[in-house]
C-alpha cells in the first residue's frame, strides 16, 4: 500500500532550498505593498517564523530630525519602539548607519556598546546573538536591519550577514518605490487642490462681473442659498448667465469638493435622457452591452446641474419627480431601488407656470422645483454692466489671442449700450471675441464690430446703410480718438490726423464733439 509523500514545509526542505522560499515570500510582501509600515512588520514576521531570527527591526533615519528612529519592531510595543531613537554613531545600531558596514555581537550582555533602548530582552540577553545590517540607497546609508539569533559556541554568522544584506537591500527599494508613490499622490493632490482653488476662484460670486442693483440682489440670493442643500431654480433668457450662476452655487456650498455635473435637457432625445439621468442595466434594451451609471450616480456628494428643465418629456418628468421626492430611483432596467445625496439645480427659459397650465409640465414637479427660484435679468435690463462686460471679454480674448488691444473706442461703447442684446451675455462675449480677432490696433474701432450691431433699431436714426452716415461715423471716431490721445488738444489731434486746424474745428462743431471732455493737465 503506497504512502502519500511527506508535506513540503520550510523545516523539511534543505537549508539552501528554505532560505529560497523565505526570500520568495519576504519579496513577495515588498513588492505588492503600498504600506511601508505594514510590509515591514510582515517581513520581520516572516523572519521570526522561518528563520528564527526574532526581536527584529528596522531603523530609518529621520530627514527632518537627523536621528535614528525605529519604524518597526517586531513583538515589541509602540512605546518600547518609540524609545528606540538614536543618534548617528550611538549604540550598534547607530555604528552601523554611520559605517554602513555590519556589524554582528556574539553575545549582548558582553557588549558594552548594546544599549537595550526598547528593553525587549531580559534575562535571556546572554543567550543571544545581535546581527545589524545597513540598509543602503545607492551610496548612502538610509537605515538599519537588525535581528537576534540563539547564541552557540562557535556558530558562523556569514550565511546570515549574506540572506540579510539581500532582505535590507529589498527593503530599500521598497522605501524609494513607496516614497515615490507617496510624492506622486502628493503631488496630484496637491495640483486637486490647486485646481480646486482655480475652479472655486473662478466661480466665486465676486467673480460675477456686475455693477447693476438687478445683479447685486442675484448675487444676495446666491449668498443665501448657496449654504443650503435646497433645491435651485435658475429663471431666465437664454445667455443670461445660468450655468455661471449654478456653478458659482456650487462652489460656494459645503459640497464644492463633490462633483458638478451637467446635464442639457434639450440636447438628448427622451430614450437616450432617461438613460443619461438614471444609468441603465446591461442588456436593459438593445445596445446596452454593459451596466453604465447615470449622472445622478456619479454627481454623488456634489450638484446636479439640469439645464433646459422645460424641455423634459412627461415620463421623464414622473422619473425625476420620484428623485426629488424620495432620493431615490432605479436604473433603466433595474429592480433595485437607490438612494442618491445630489443637491439639485435646475434652469430653463420657458414660462413653466403656462406650460403647467397647459398640462405639458407636472404641477407637482414644478413645486418641487421651485423651491428657491432666481430670476436672472436679460442683459438690455442691466445697461450698466455692459461696458464693464465689454472690457472684461476684451482683456481676456486680447490675452488669449496674443494681442495689444487696450480700449474700446466712444463710437463702439455707444454702439455696444444701444444694441438691444437678444442673445444676452452670451452674444456680448461672442461679438468681443469677434472684434479682437479683426482688430489690429490697439483699440476696438465701430467697424470692427458685428454687422448686426450697426444696423441695430437704435441706429436707424442715424441710417447706418447710407454711404454719407458711415463716413460721418467714421470721421467723428478717428477726432473723438484723437482728442483723446492728445489731451483734448484741437491743434495736436489735427497734426497727428495730418490735416489742418479749421478742417479739426469744422469737423468738432459739425458732430458736436466737446473737447474739454477730453482734457488733461497741461495737455
Amino acid at each position: 500500500m503506497n504512502q502519500a509523500p511527506p508535506a513540503v514545509t520550510a523545516e523539511t526542505l534543505p537549508k539552501a532550498y528554505a532560505d529560497l522560499a523565505c526570500l520568495y515570500e519576504i519579496t513577495r510582501e515588498l513588492a505588492s505593498s503600498a504600506d511601508l509600515h505594514s510590509c515591514l512588520e510582515k517581513v520581520l514576521a516572516i523572519l521570526a517564523r522561518d528563520k528564527n531570527l526574532g526581536n527584529g527591526a528596522v531603523t530609518i533615519i529621520n530627514p527632518i530630525t537627523g536621528q535614528i528612529e525605529t519604524e518597526v519592531a517586531h513583538g515589541i510595543t509602540v512605546e518600547a519602539r518609540r524609545r528606540g531613537t538614536y543618534r548617528i554613531g550611538e549604540g550598534i545600531t547607530g555604528r552601523v548607519v554611520a559605517s554602513g558596514a555590519p556589524i554582528v555581537v556574539p553575545q549582548i550582555n558582553k557588549e558594552p556598546l548594546f544599549l537595550n533602548r526598547t528593553s525587549a530582552r531580559g534575562k535571556e540577553s546572554a543567550d543571544l546573538s545581535f546581527i545589524c545590517v545597513p540598509i543602503r540607497r545607492g551610496p548612502d546609508t538610509i537605515g538599519a536591519l537588525s535581528v537576534d539569533r540563539e547564541y552557540r559556541e562557535g556558530m558562523d554568522f556569514d550565511q546570515d550577514l549574506r540572506f540579510l544584506t539581500i532582505i535590507s537591500g529589498l527593503i530599500a527599494q521598497t522605501v524609494k518605490r513607496i516614497q515615490l508613490v507617496n510624492q506622486e499622490q502628493l503631488r496630484l493632490e496637491q495640483e486637486n487642490s490647486k485646481l480646486r482653488r482655480e475652479l472655486s476662484g473662478k466661480y466665486r460670486v465676486s467673480s460675477i462681473i456686475s455693477k447693476s442693483s438687478r445683479m447685486l440682489e442675484v448675487l444676495e440670493m446666491i449668498h443665501r442659498v448657496a449654504a443650503s442643500n435646497a433645491t435651485v431654480l435658475l429663471r431666465g433668457e437664454s445667455g443670461t448667465g445660468k450655468t455661471m450662476v449654478a456653478k458659482a452655487v456650487h462652489h460656494n456650498s459645503k459640497r464644492a469638493a463633490g462633483p458638478f455635473i451637467t446635464v442639457n435637457c434639450s440636447a438628448l432625445p427622451e430614450s437616450l435622457l432617461e438613460s443619461e439621468l438614471f444609468g441603465h442595466e446591461r442588456g436593459a434594451f438593445t445596445g446596452a452591452h454593459e451596466t453604465r451609471k447615470g449622472r445622478f450616480e456619479l454627481a454623488e456628494g456634489g450638484t446636479l446641474f439640469l439645464d433646459e428643465i422645460g424641455e423634459l418629456s412627461t415620463a421623464v418628468q414622473i422619473k425625476l419627480l420620484s428623485v426629488v421626492q424620495d432620493r431615490e430611483f432605479q436604473r433603466v432596467g433595474g429592480t433595485r431601488p437607490m438612494k442618491c445625496d445630489v443637491r439639485l439645480i435646475t434652469a430653463t427659459n420657458k414660462d413653466l407656470e403656462k406650460a403647467v397650465a397647459e398640462g405639458s409640465f407636472r404641477e407637482d414637479l414644478y413645486y418641487r422645483l421651485n423651491v428657491f427660484p432666481i430670476y436672472l435679468p436679460p442683459l438690455r435690463e442691466r445697461r450698466t454692466d455692459i461696458l464693464l462686460l465689454a472690457e472684461f471679454f476684451l482683456e481676456k480674448f486680447a490675452e488669449e489671442n496674443g494681442k495689444d488691444i487696450r480700449r474700446i473706442s466712444t463710437p463702439a461703447i455707444d454702439l455696444l449700450t444701444q444694441y438691444h442684446w437678444p442673445g444676452n451675455v452670451r452674444e456680448l462675449q461672442n461679438c468681443m471675441e469677434r472684434a479682437v480677432l479683426i482688430c489690429d490696433e490697439e483699440t476696438v474701432k465701430s467697424y470692427h464690430l458685428p454687422p448686426t450691431l450697426q444696423s441695430s433699431d437704435s441706429q436707424r436714426r442715424i441710417s447706418p446703410s447710407s454711404f454719407t452716415a458711415a463716413v460721418e461715423g467714421f470721421e467723428r471716431e478717428l477726432i473723438v480718438d484723437a482728442l483723446k490721445k492728445t489731451g483734448g488738444n484741437q491743434t495736436k489731434a489735427a497734426s497727428l490726423l495730418e490735416t489742418s486746424l479749421r478742417i479739426i474745428n469744422y469737423k468738432i462743431k459739425k458732430y458736436q464733439i466737446d473737447p474739454r471732455l477730453y482734457r488733461v493737465e497741461g495737455a
